[in-house]
């Protein structure tokens, strides 16, 4: 659509929207904002699906997400209904964005200031700071060509990609090959490759199997900055929340859905305690394997298990949530610890699923910026180690690996957390399966790889039953929180189009 207004009108149609992640909420508002009426049904007691809090002893930690990024999107999320996000929440620029530990000892600061930057850029190899400084330039125009064109257009087929329209604005976009091909034309040193490419931990891919197209996310990195919604990203669920409650989406929690049944016009939408949903349309933010081979009849499948077994998925995760005594200086808000060579790590998520001997991870420090996430005295942190879906998941094996996390921090950041752990939770693959009837327990969904990016996604509109829509991670434009938001706005989209 050419505006968010021309969403055309669904008045008098009933939408039960499965599941309550950043997909399902905005969907929903979606819907609702075009006259739907909705109900949201949601299996857990909170909404926001991976964006799902845990509050305990005076701490409070956001479970899944934690970078705000491209805040241009929750922008336009909100101006379609009339809002800005400071009428939800208010944002904190970061300072630095992120810090780096590599575990030679090497430690970097990326900051607001592109001229400390280019300066970092330019240390590690002479030309590097010129070189910075144009593929920032690239990395621009792929993003504001590719958002437009790409992104905020559901293009699902071959035909809508001859588009002339298409054709004329990706001249020059980097669209072949992967995001290791297209760094090393800019860069050599093996540090300044990572530094553009640590953002593929939330796209779900590796260096080696995501497209090149993806060098947008260094725009969103180091032109649009890093920012500390109020509350953290729990706030933001809240802020979505409150806007559909405004449009009048009616949210019902721990109520998960155990059948979808019916056809266009006659839904029936059945809880585990035998509550019923009847409506027009269905609308799954559920893992969407889960949703077709769980939820659905065999004959209204749209895949099968070959299907879904012959899928790349985005890793899974170790978690683990702590909360200690004292200041963890000199870890920032945002950390992360890489290795100096990553390819063992990536190899161990895609190749070769194992858990990993020298991980690379990210440490998340809100008590850095929010007091209030955090008893006076404590610092509120969380260890996220990307690893292999489907990998097994014994408490035995996280205990061992939770040893050699906290090995590794004190080892590589100096600071020392065994004795001060006053609060302790660990979340890992068989926990993403059970709470959020995750596929191989991925923390993401579907990777970002060459072959599962755009069309090659599933689709938002069932093939199989006319009425049935999905929304979320698994499909375009894909995997994080603004994804989701995008998709939301995708499959209304589809729906009034089909409705009309």
């Amino acid at each position: 659509m050419d505006s968010l207004s021309e969403l055309r009108s669904l008045d008098g149609t009933d939408v039960v929207v499965v599941g309550g992640g950043f997909g399902g909420l905005s969907t929903a508002c979606y819907l609702a904002g075009a006259g739907a009426d909705v109900t949201l049904v949601e299996k857990n007691d909170q909404l926001g699906g991976r964006a799902s809090r845990l509050e305990v002893d005076g701490f409070r930690f956001d479970m899944g997400p934690s970078w705000y990024l491209m805040p241009d999107v929750f922008e336009r999320f909100f101006e379609h209904f009339g809002h800005e996000p400071s009428e939800y929440y208010e944002l904190t620029r970061l300072d630095p964005h992120y810090r780096i530990f590599f575990k030679d000892g090497d430690r970097v600061d990326m900051v607001p200031d592109l001229e400390q930057n280019r300066e970092v850029f330019e240390s590690y190899e002479p030309g590097a700071g010129d070189r910075f400084d144009e593929y920032l330039r690239k990395s621009k125009k792929n993003y504001e060509v590719g958002m437009e064109h790409f992104v905020y257009e559901d293009r699902t087929s071959l035909r809508d990609f001859m588009d002339w329209d298409v054709v004329k604005n990706a001249r020059g976009l980097s669209l072949i090959g992967s995001m290791q091909d297209h760094v090393e034309k800019y860069f050599d040193h093996p540090k300044l490759q990572q530094i553009m490419q640590y953002t593929l931990v939330f796209l779900g891919g590796a260096p080696n199997n995501t497209p090149a197209l993806y060098n947008l996310m260094s725009h969103v990195d180091f032109n649009m900055g890093v920012y500390y919604p109020e509350h953290g990203l729990g706030g933001v669920v809240d802020g979505v929340v409150e806007l559909g409650e405004e449009l009048g989406v009616d949210f019902r929690t721990g109520s998960p859905v155990a059948e979808i049944r019916g056809r266009e016009g006659a839904f029936v939408t059945r809880t585990a305690d035998g509550e019923e949903f009847y409506s027009d349309y269905v609308v799954s933010d559920a893992d969407y394997r889960h949703t077709e081979m769980e939820l659905l009849p065999e004959e209204k499948r749209q895949y099968d298990d070959d299907y879904w077994e012959s899928r790349t998925y985005a890793p899974s995760a170790f978690l683990l949530y702590l909360g200690v005594e004292g200041d963890v200086e000199p870890l920032e808000h945002h950390t992360l610890v890489l290795p100096t060579d990553w390819d063992e790590h990536f190899e161990r998520i895609f190749d070769d699923p194992e858990w990993p001997e020298d991980p690379a991870y990210y440490l998340c420090v809100p008590s850095e910026t929010d007091d209030t996430v955090a008893p006076d005295g404590h610092s509120n942190l969380f260890a996220l180690v990307p690893i292999a879906a489907g990998l097994e998941d014994t408490p035995e094996m996280r205990q061992q690996f939770r040893d050699l996390v906290l090995d590794d921090i004190k080892t590589n950041t100096g600071v020392d957390l065994r004795d001060r752990i006053v609060f302790e939770k660990s979340f890992c693959v068989n926990d993403f399966t059970n709470r959020y009837n995750s596929t191989k327990g991925t923390a993401l969904g579907l990777a970002h790889t060459l072959r599962q990016t755009a069309l090659f996604r599933p689709p938002h509109h069932s093939e199989a039953v006319d009425g049935l829509y999905f929304t979320g991670s698994f499909t375009t434009p894909g995997i994080g929180v603004p994804m989701c938001l995008i998709s939301g706005e995708l499959t209304a989209e589809a729906m009034a189009e089909r409705a009309d």
